[in-house]
């Protein structure tokens, strides 16, 4: 599909506001300006209509993009999706194969290691009705090898490229900013401790973090109306 123009019409993202993966499409979405329709959808309406005939396995992110008819859920496909499509100017991206092709690269180590792992974490720590140490242990383990992993390669490249990719900053990057922001309920430390021995990681997260789309994000999740549908206040 050929990139197209800003959308006349705003995309439609669903979201299930706890979740932080969604808000991750929202960033995005947000870092290019694009207009969207933010939908709320409580977990316990996830597997039944209208949402389960929009993702056939009920969790969200998924978006509705009426100007191109196009329905789609998986975090890693919106990004895609929203790039290829609207990123005309390769304000996120680049147009070079090597460098799209690493860019893919840590978009599916994000989705296969950090969103797995921290989820899971998060679990184990405050959801599950047992807590077991070792299962909790192993998963704040690779929490910070997943950290470790971001370290060693920003800590190879020069002060002026502290990007995943190149020089700039593009979406693989910011796939990481949502489940990053919850480091300190994930593994029980403060702010500093969860950084330690992390100090390339946490300034390129922190680079981020103070993005205005990213504080939009946020604004959004820490609306009362959403926390309402959620039945969460």
């Amino acid at each position: 599909m050929p990139p197209v123009p800003k959308p006349q019409e705003p995309i439609v993202l669903w979201i299930t506001p706890p979740d932080p993966t969604p808000w991750a499409v929202f960033f995005l979405l947000q870092e290019l300006k694009l207009n969207c329709l933010v939908k709320s959808c409580r977990p316990d309406d996830l597997k039944k209509p209208p949402f389960i005939d929009i993702n056939p396995y009920g969790l969200t992110p998924a978006i509705e993009d009426p100007n191109t008819n196009l329905t789609l859920w998986e975090t890693g496909a919106i990004f895609q999706y929203i790039i290829e499509t609207y990123d005309t100017e390769h304000r996120l991206s680049y147009t070079t194969p090597k460098e799209r092709a690493l860019c893919n690269q840590w978009l599916f180590f994000q989705a296969s290691e950090q969103t797995i792992y921290y989820s899971q974490a998060g679990w184990w720590t405050h959801i599950h009705t047992e807590k077991v140490p070792s299962v909790i242990e192993r998963h704040h383990t690779r929490i910070k090898r997943i950290l470790g992993v971001t370290e060693r390669v920003l800590s190879k490249k020069g002060e002026d490229k502290q990007w995943l990719v190149g020089d700039k900053m593009t979406f693989a990057d910011m796939a990481f900013v949502t489940w990053n922001c919850r480091l300190v309920a994930l593994l029980g430390q403060s702010y500093d401790q969860v950084w330690e021995g992390f100090p390339r990681t946490r300034a390129w997260h922190e680079k981020m973090a103070r993005l205005p789309s990213w504080n939009r994000a946020l604004a959004w999740q820490r609306q009362g109306s959403l926390m309402d549908q959620q039945g969460l206040k």
